[in-house]
């Protein structure tokens, strides 16, 4: 399944698991209200490529305490320091998403997160940190990655448990949950102050603890996160259409001057004249035609093609096609068709589309992961210009008096992602993105009427031992089993 997060300004962040089948399809449509005047003119299929579209790969398992256990061993110099640091930083970084996406789940429950939901949270994040911390490293050159993690994690905690306390709903157990939440914030913020991880010059502006902590959260990524080269495609294929194109071009024209100098005869002024609107019309017909051919050729071939290493080995891992191209509606598939849920606007939309196609390499990875984690963002700065600015008024009655608001223009962008893993049908779904010239204003999934119906009829049964609602931090009984 394919998860949506709305960062700041106008980036998204789309994530998604690629599990043990080798190869992968993913597809995802814009569809971008007409009245924006979009076209490849305004906005190149290139430049939003490369402006816009950022994806990042990074190692991923469901065995969260693998890393750790390869961290104890280096520790007892049976690994290398540079396997210490890995291991922790996978570590790390598997535990930071795992907040990330449970603080998210927590923050958009209908009803609010319950109190228990709330302390199973805490206890999680508590023993995983108490894990962390009850190895140091008295190696000064495993010591530095253990203190820049350590801190990072405490920091982050601090700041996930923080927001969620700002988005509660004011009602129910909203003191008590507060006080918990608060209670490991102050427990987080006195450890980083007992063991002197930050100096009073940085902590006295949050710009600068702000900036310290994106940096280490970058240490962090950067052993876990696969290289990666990309490369246009077609180049060879432009030169030797271009070749081609003029020798064609050329040999007509040759042919043309020689008819000329046959039927006028001797040079004249009016010989000079039929060169000279031969050699115009050669410049026009040459570009035109070739210009042609070659988005003939390139028609629905990927443009880029994308090659992943690993950090350590320099080892290819995975290769990835890529494509981006606009599309008219009227030339999509049925079942993206279906999805979009077709209707009167949707005539004047424009279709903006990215597709990969990545084969990965499980067999190269880092020992016990076959797993990786793709997180596109996506910046859609490009759009907002097209946007207009500023507002209009709406005029309402209330109690016999009319009172004006100024409405900020909005606009609605549908976002459909369809994902293939190996043999497996697809899966797709649909966001509405709502923008203004200013910022993403709110982002909601569509769920079909096929699915909402299952989701209201009568459960089964469960069993006595229900489901954690915290899936992506690791449970105190897998912990036992560490």
């Amino acid at each position: 399944m394919i998860s949506i997060e709305r960062k700041d300004g106008f980036s998204l962040k789309i994530s998604r698991i690629l599990r043990e089948a080798t190869e992968h399809k993913f597809d995802i449509y814009f569809f971008v209200p007409g009245e924006l005047g979009l076209n490849t003119k305004v906005v190149p299929e290139e430049d939003f490529y490369h402006n816009a579209i950022h994806v990042q790969r990074t190692y991923y398992s469901d065995r969260p305490y693998l890393p750790l256990i390869h961290s104890r061993l280096a520790r007892r110099t049976e690994l290398s320091s540079e396997q210490y640091r890995l291991s922790l930083s996978l570590y790390a970084y598997q535990y930071a998403i795992g907040l990330e996406q449970s603080c998210h789940e927590l923050r958009n429950e209908p009803e609010g997160a319950s109190q228990a939901d709330i302390e199973e949270l805490i206890a999680l994040t508590q023993d995983i940190l108490r894990r962390l911390r009850r190895n140091k490293p008295k190696d000064p050159t495993l010591r530095k990655y253990y203190v820049n993690i350590d801190n990072y994690l405490s920091w982050f905690t601090e700041q996930r448990l923080l927001s969620l306390v700002a988005h509660l709903p004011r009602s129910g157990d909203y003191k008590t949950a507060k006080a918990l939440l608060l209670e490991v914030c102050d427990l987080e913020h006195e450890h980083r102050v007992q063991q002197k991880y930050n100096s009073n010059y940085t902590t006295e502006a949050l710009s600068r603890i702000s900036n310290k902590m994106r940096l280490l959260r970058r240490l962090i990524e950067y052993p876990v996160t696969l290289k990666e080269k990309t490369r246009e495609l077609g180049g060879g294929e432009e030169k030797a259409l271009k070749a081609g194109v003029t020798a064609v071009v050329m040999t007509a024209m040759s042919l043309a001057v020689f008819e000329v100098r046959e039927t006028l005869g001797s040079i004249s002024l009016l010989v000079i004249l039929s060169l000279a609107l031969l050699y115009a019309l050669r410049e026009v017909f040459k570009d035109d035609l070739r210009n042609t051919l070659w988005r003939w050729l390139r028609k629905g071939r990927p443009k880029w093609r994308r090659q992943y290493f690993d950090v350590h080995s320099d080892q290819v891992v995975g290769r990835q096609l890529e494509w981006f191209d606009y599309r008219k509606p009227s030339r999509l598939s049925e079942d993206i068709l279906a999805a979009r849920r077709a209707n009167i606007s949707q005539k004047e939309e424009i279709v903006m589309h990215y597709g990969s196609h990545s084969r990965m390499l499980p067999i190269r990875f880092l020992s016990g992961y076959e797993q990786t984690r793709e997180t596109l963002h996506l910046d859609l700065a490009l759009l907002s210009k097209l946007m207009e600015k500023g507002s209009h008024h709406v005029y309402q009655l209330k109690e016999g008096q009319v009172a004006r608001h100024a409405v900020e223009k909005r606009y609605l962008i549908n976002l459909v992602t369809r994902e293939i893993q190996g043999q497996k049908p697809p899966v797709i779904q649909r966001w509405k993105l709502v923008m203004s010239r200013s910022k993403i204003v709110e982002i909601e999934e569509i769920i079909p009427a096929i699915e909402t119906a299952k989701a209201t009829a009568p459960a089964p049964e469960a069993p006595a031992t229900a489901k954690s609602s915290t899936p992506n931090v690791p449970t105190s009984e897998q912990q036992h089993k560490a």
